[in-house]
């Protein structure tokens, strides 16, 4: 049964934070069955009834439910000075940077991508935004260009299946290169979102952020982009709406695809999807074509793309990953997908990085430190379907509590 909107006054549990445990850990970059669970805690709660603020494994997790309104405000009351500190930073430190090194005007160039995206955006995204920079206080128009931001990420990705993997499921792994060096990751958080009659998803993402660039939903369907050049082609929906709105509307890969090829879009990006019925595909789209990777199908920008594989890079970190699915093909599980993910295949820039196991709906992921790259850093293990039961018992106890 899905989730839904509580009575607006919903008091503590208990004096003492609530905790839940999970049932595997990951260690040291490795992932291993767990002596003893790990647990989540309950951190705040949304006094609307609409959100949960949790910690696990040194992770940031927060989950909403609702109407977009309802979610907006339950994201920007509960990671409010987080998502103040990321709008801050992206438009005012990157900002003048980029003003410098372009010559024009970053918040010009903002407003720009925001008149030319409008007609196409869907007016949920934009009320959740919007009501969300309400609750988080900060002013709707930083609050939306915060969001259009991603249209300049780059990474990695790759998903194997069958006879790459040692049992053969898929699995999928996205690395997120971008900006690591102006403390992006401070804001990260491991998002569950869970929307009112459309389907309820996780994401690696960020305060005050509500697209995605790195996301599973409930159905088994996981993405992962990597962004490339056509600066200016902004005449269609954001990427990290896009794949938002694929996650929340499609249940494999081929519904995906028909959601992405019948979208207006920006920029030129390459994806890669995969679902839980070991089906997965590899893009590159522009707003004008998208041509389609089969597994295992070679192209002439890509080094060796090995069977049961799908593969997006650039140039020289594809070819490392090229040797490396080689090096260890028919043998791949998550601590080896993990291994072949590090550097070179990683930048130093590395900010996040996420294996996905769809038909488990399981998410393994890192976030850069201080001064390292993710790829460096120790994984967390989260399962969606878990952490949507969490917020359910937890919600259902707290209502309990009201009667």
């Amino acid at each position: 049964m899905r989730a839904t909107a509580r009575p607006r006054a919903i008091p503590r549990l208990t004096s003492r934070p609530a905790v839940w445990l999970l049932t595997l850990a990951v260690l040291g970059g490795t992932v291993c069955r767990a002596q003893t669970p790990e647990a989540i805690e309950l951190v705040a709660r949304d006094p609307a009834g609409c959100g949960l603020l949790c910690k696990s494994q040194g992770k940031t997790v927060l989950m909403v439910a609702g109407t977009p309104k309802q979610m907006g405000a339950a994201h920007g009351t509960l990671l409010r000075s987080q998502t103040r500190k990321l709008v801050a930073t992206v438009l005012f430190l990157v900002g003048t940077v980029d003003s410098i090194r372009t010559g024009k005007s970053f918040l010009e160039r903002m407003g720009e991508i925001e008149k030319r995206t409008l007609p196409h955006t869907p007016p949920r995204f934009l009320a959740e935004c919007d009501a969300l920079s309400k609750a988080a206080g900060v002013p709707q128009q930083q609050g939306r260009y915060a969001n259009l931001f991603p249209e300049r990420f780059h990474c990695s990705g790759v998903a194997v299946r069958g006879k790459a993997t040692h049992d053969g499921r898929v699995l999928h792994a996205r690395v997120l290169d971008y900006m690591r060096d102006i403390d992006l990751q401070s804001a990260a958080a491991v998002v569950v979102f869970m929307p009112e009659g459309r389907n309820r998803w996780m994401s690696l993402g960020y305060a005050g952020f509500i697209g995605t660039v790195t996301a599973m939903n409930e159905k088994g369907l996981a993405v992962g982009e990597m962004g490339g050049g056509g600066v200016g082609d902004w005449d269609g929906v954001p990427m990290s709406f896009l794949l938002r709105d694929v996650m929340e509307r499609a249940a494999t890969v081929e519904e995906a695809l028909e959601i992405i090829r019948t979208t207006p879009r920006t920029c030129e990006y390459y994806y890669v999807l995969s679902d839980k019925s070991r089906a997965m595909r590899a893009l590159h789209c522009t707003p004008e074509k998208m041509v389609v990777l089969q597994p295992g199908q070679q192209h002439a920008d890509l080094p060796t793309v090995p069977e049961d594989t799908v593969m997006v890079s650039g140039p020289g970190r594809a070819e490392a990953l090229s040797e490396r699915l080689q090096q260890h093909y028919g043998k791949i599980d998550v601590p080896t997908l993990i291994e072949i993910i590090k550097r070179p295949v990683a930048m130093d820039s590395n900010l996040h990085d996420a294996i996905f196991a769809a038909e488990s709906l399981e998410m393994w992921c890192a976030d850069a430190g201080k001064t390292t790259p993710a790829c460096d850093e120790p994984y967390a293990h989260f399962q969606l379907d878990a952490l949507v039961r969490f917020f359910e018992q937890t919600m259902d106890l707290s209502h309990s509590q009201v009667r």
